[in-house]
């Protein structure tokens, strides 16, 4: 799989590159011919698509040319990234949670707030974002709130969805048993919701931490920031860099990739944890 994803990249960058690489070949006055064309078109400074090769050389230049705290190290951009998507998810998590217990427990909730929260999804975070931006930066809030903000507004939605679905799939014979012995609702929430939430939960979770990092790079492009993935994608399409633009997005996805990771790890040691609780 890996194989034919690299050799469709490369006979994409030689259809996207070649025109340019003919038109300075031609320029040059000498004859070339076709093996020249495919040099010429894998080894462009500014290419349409830049190969494989070309991102994994910026990428090395990046990460072990430059000191971690420096911002031309990719890592140093990444970190702030995450900063603001581990906010966002945390606040996230927060909103999604208490959302769903309230709808849970009480039941006109259902009717009168999960229409509206459904609807928030419908408008389109690119436009969504600069309201944010400018609003809180009108209240004094920059920095990071902001695109931590717009992280919580992607991510809270799976999570409330998920945590709904999981604190009402309890046993309905449990639930019974728990009215028979007086159980407080909050007992029953405690004691026999919850846990029966948790797979619910970290499914959902998994999606809203990806989702915290999209959100984290949209919220960095409408603030000018000097920092962050989202900052390096704009500098790049400002500048024509591509290889610097898809160098910044394999780091979002390596980024990506780890968290749902340890939402993953997290949600192991909590199985174990159930298990060994159990026994």
């Amino acid at each position: 799989m890996a194989l034919a994803v690299l050799v469709l990249w490369y006979g994409g960058a030689l259809w996207l590159n070649g025109p340019q690489a003919a038109e300075a070949l031609t320029r040059s006055g000498t004859g070339w011919g076709t093996a020249d064309l495919i040099r010429q078109a894998f080894a462009m400074k500014r290419p349409v698509l830049p190969t494989p090769d070309q991102v994994a050389v910026d990428l090395w230049n990046s990460l072990t040319g430059h000191p971690v705290t420096s911002i031309r190290n990719l890592l140093y951009h990444t970190a702030v990234t995450a900063g603001s998507a581990l906010t966002g998810f945390a606040m996230g998590v927060v909103l999604g949670v208490a959302l769903a217990a309230g709808i849970v427990q009480v039941r006109t909730l259902e009717s009168s707030l999960l229409p509206w929260i459904i609807a928030s999804q419908t408008i389109p975070i690119l436009a969504i974002a600069p309201m944010i931006v400018v609003i809180l930066g009108n209240m004094g809030f920059t920095g990071l709130l902001p695109k931590a903000v717009i992280s919580m507004y992607l991510c809270f939605f799976p999570i409330t969805v998920g945590m709904v679905k999981g604190l009402r799939s309890a046993d309905p014979l449990a639930l019974d048993l728990m009215r028979t012995y007086s159980a407080t609702t909050r007992q029953t929430f405690r004691l026999l919701r919850l846990p029966a939430a948790l797979p619910f939960l970290f499914a959902s979770l998994k999606i809203a931490v990806a989702a915290s990092v999209v959100g984290a790079i949209v919220g960095e492009l409408p603030t000018g920031g000097q920092a962050g993935l989202g900052a390096r994608l704009l500098s790049g399409s400002y500048y024509g860099q591509t290889v610097q633009i898809w160098s910044a997005l394999v780091m979002s996805a390596v980024l990506s990739v780890a968290l749902v990771a340890a939402v993953g790890a997290a949600e192991r040691l909590f199985v174990r944890a159930g298990r060994g609780g159990a026994r």
